[in-house]
């Protein structure tokens, strides 16, 4: 896997970019899961269903732009208008309005209406005259033709439906251009178009659902900083337990220094193969233990005490620098089980994969600059182990699947087949995640 040509196609993130990445995600989440739970966003939704039915899409629209004239309102005012303001009936309310015409109509009903008739009696009095003359005139037929109407009966029931308080509210009401704004309903929409447009719920309707999910299918199990070695004790974590540990190897140039070649400071851990001569305990498969003289020291460090996980995913941002082999990976803690490297420095090329003897599965990374940290993942599923280079898938395995439980391992050695000397394995931080199922 060239990991050269994938920083320059831009298929792999930098370091700094993925790890950037990571954060912004995580912040993304725990955003995304607060809106969500916020009082705003129910409020949201609450809105929402009202204000995006058809029902309330057409009263808005028709509140907004409805013309005064195609309202109850507006039409029974013009008709109102209309009748009011005919010949007709403005013959007749200029009728009710004349002095004379209603004494007419009082002399009408009076007793003395028979003598209007009496050609005799019109010559003595004026009055009579003149009330004959309003007798057969058109203006008192016009009258005559009014009362009795449809016209007139619609008008006045019109006048007086005008009159009334809801009428007038009602009539306001239509006739105000900005009525709109001056609905309960304005209100509701306003808020929620706030609320829409607001950053948070913006926010929420901008991610993508099945990424948020992703992320949260990886719950964190474990998280060292490197400020201290709380979690890390030395040796190789055997079991059964009563196996001795923390002993060296009679075909490597270094001694295992029980933890003080392991420095914990600058954020980061630091396991160091120095030049020291001392005595240390060695393993030989054919001879077994016996105390053997070391021109170099190391350290093997574990995380069995404190951490250990089947399945999920392991997070370590790794480099290494100077002679020797370097490993970071995951182990049962039984002799002659595989190790699965995480990261794996082998003096001349770095590689990943499952380290089992003659039967070990890795595959060599080109272009990886030990100058530079990257992080190293290990996604391990019921089905597969996969490995990762920063953002950038490099291996896939479903054949070598572990049975159980691994913790943590770190170590630095200098096989005798090679030349030995000085270097440095370096781990910033570690971060595991359980699968949520």
């Amino acid at each position: 896997m060239n990991l050269f040509t994938a920083r320059l196609t831009r298929k792999m993130f930098s370091t700094e970019q993925f790890e950037k990445n990571i954060k912004e995600l995580q912040e993304r989440v725990a955003r995304y899961r607060k809106v969500e739970k916020s009082p705003e966003m129910a409020e949201y939704l609450s809105l929402k269903e009202v204000v995006e039915t058809t029902e309330f899409q057409s009263k808005m629209q028709d509140l907004k732009n409805r013309k005064y004239s195609d309202t109850e309102e507006g039409k029974k005012t013009a008709l109102y208008e209309k009748l009011s303001s005919s010949m007709r009936m403005r013959g007749y309310k200029r009728a009710l309005e004349m002095p004379t015409f209603q004494s007419f109509l009082q002399f009408r009903n009076s007793e003395d209406f028979s003598k209007m008739k009496d050609p005799k009696e019109r010559r003595k009095s004026s009055e009579l005259r003149m009330y004959n003359m309003i007798n057969r005139s058109a203006f008192y037929q016009n009258y005559l033709k009014v009362l009795n109407s449809d016209e007139l009966r619609q008008l006045t029931a019109l006048e007086e439906e005008i009159q009334t308080e809801q009428f007038k509210a009602q009539d306001a009401f239509w006739k105000n251009p900005h009525r709109w704004e001056t609905t309960e309903e304005y209100k509701q929409f306003n808020r929620y178009e706030q609320l829409k447009n607001s950053d948070d719920i913006r926010f929420y309707f901008a991610q993508r659902a099945e990424e948020i999910d992703w992320a949260e299918m990886f719950r964190l199990s474990f998280e060292d900083d490197m400020s201290s070695p709380k979690n890390w004790k030395a040796g190789y974590g055997l079991t059964p337990d009563t196996l001795k540990d923390g002993y060296s190897q009679a075909n490597e140039h270094q001694a295992y220094n029980s933890g003080k070649n392991t420095i914990f400071a600058e954020g980061r851990m630091d396991i160091e193969t120095r030049h020291e001569t001392v005595t240390a305990l060695a393993w030989d498969g054919k001879k077994g233990f016996s105390e053997q003289v070391f021109s170099y020291t190391s350290d093997v460090m574990n995380t069995k005490a404190s951490f250990s996980q089947q399945e999920g995913m392991f997070m370590a941002k790794v480099r290494s620098q100077g002679s020797g082999h370097h490993f970071f990976g995951l182990s049962t803690g039984k002799p002659g089980s595989p190790l699965i490297a995480l990261y794996h420095y082998n003096g001349s090329k770095h590689q990943l994969g499952v380290i089992n003897g003659k039967q070990s599965k890795q595959v060599d990374l080109t272009g990886v600059l030990r100058s530079m940290y990257y992080v190293y993942t290990l996604r391990w599923t019921k089905k597969e182990l996969i490995w990762y280079v920063n953002n950038l898938e490099v291996l896939r395995m479903d054949n070598t699947l572990p049975k159980e439980q691994m913790f943590l391992l770190a170590q630095s050695f200098l096989p005798k087949t090679e030349s030995a000397g000085e270097g440095k394995l370096k781990v910033q931080w570690v971060r595991c995640y359980k699968s949520v199922e």
